[in-house]
């Protein structure tokens, strides 16, 4: 199962892509509750969100962002059918993909 959930809804000429990812985002500053010793640095450092094939959406992440981060923006001229493919890295070399059809 992908850690990737996408949902997109299309008005007029303009599709809302939203994108919620299930991961840690830990920032390696954080100690075991039990153990005290630190939790390992895991983030997402590239997120790349691509429609029909061509990137839309690119950006390169640090250790700031939450665990479970959500993602939201327009992308304009969206069209019934059309594919989004959603990718993420993390600093750990971990991937993840999942692909959408609009609807």
């Amino acid at each position: 199962m992908s850690s990737i959930k996408i949902r997109t809804k299309r008005t007029q000429d303009k599709t809302h892509i939203r994108i919620l990812i299930a991961h840690p985002m830990e920032h390696g500053q954080t100690h075991d509750k039990i153990t005290h010793f630190p939790i390992p640095a895991q983030f997402i450092r590239v997120l790349t969100v691509t429609c029909n094939q061509k990137v839309v959406v690119s950006c390169e992440m640090g250790d700031s962002a939450a665990k479970d981060p959500y993602f939201a923006f327009m992308l304009k001229d969206g069209k019934a059918g059309d594919i989004i493919t959603v990718n993420w890295l993390d600093n750990s070399g971990n991937t993840d993909s999942e692909k959408h059809i609009v609807k």
